[in-house]
């Protein structure tokens, strides 16, 4: 059954590593950048947050002996390069396939943590940096406004999935599909926030009124 779990959380990494590949090339069209350029936003973004978090961690960035990671990031680089012409609404495939991306890392963040020795605390920090982290890479790599300064609801998500999560874990923790619960409530609320522009309220931002 733990060999199962590994194996499961091997995929549940890659397919984050993929799905956020796709969007860094895709954020980087804009910029009418070359198809090296491309290949470089769709790698940061797919590794960027989990090397973040390692270095805080001081534990051995995960890529680094697992060079599947890399090549899984390059290929759906390469991937997304070439069939982003099937796309009519590049943005807004965009906005989906990064609620996917942040569900699935920061689950798999969580869990990495926690099997660490870490408190649930130091998880949840943790699964919000790795979630959030590489999107901010590609942001500033591809001078985008940066989704975590939208009054969109893009890292609450994120923190009330991550809560739920270690909830689950601590008062259910025979339910075995506690971390697809998880992933299932931070893309539903963050795709729910895109569809229908859902936003902070206003007296819980700084934003002033006009």
């Amino acid at each position: 059954m733990l060999t199962a779990i590994q194996n499961l959380g091997g995929w549940i990494t890659l397919t984050a590593i993929a799905v956020f590949a796709i969007t860094g090339v895709l954020a980087g069209l804009r910029k009418g950048a070359d198809i090296f350029s491309l290949l470089v936003f769709g790698m940061v973004t797919a590794l960027g947050g989990g090397t973040i978090r390692d270095m805080i961690l001081n534990v051995p960035v995960f890529w680094v002996d697992e060079l599947v990671f890399v090549w899984v990031a390059a290929g759906a680089s390469l991937l997304a390069f070439f069939v982003y012409r099937m796309f009519s609404q590049v943005y807004q495939v965009l906005l989906y396939l990064d609620a996917i991306g942040v569900a699935l890392f920061t689950i798999q963040a969580i869990d990495k943590v926690l099997n660490l020795g870490h408190p649930p605390l130091i998880a949840v920090i943790m699964g919000v940096i790795t979630g959030i982290g590489g999107g901010l890479i590609r942001d500033i790599l591809t001078d985008r406004p940066t989704l975590l300064m939208r009054r969109d609801l893009y890292a609450t998500p994120i923190l009330l999935g991550s809560i739920v999560y270690i909830a689950l874990l601590h008062f259910v923790p025979d339910f075995v599909f506690s971390w697809l619960a998880a992933m299932i409530f931070i893309f539903g609320l963050r795709a729910s926030a895109i569809y229908w522009d859902l936003t902070m309220p206003g007296w819980l931002t700084t934003k002033s009124e006009k």
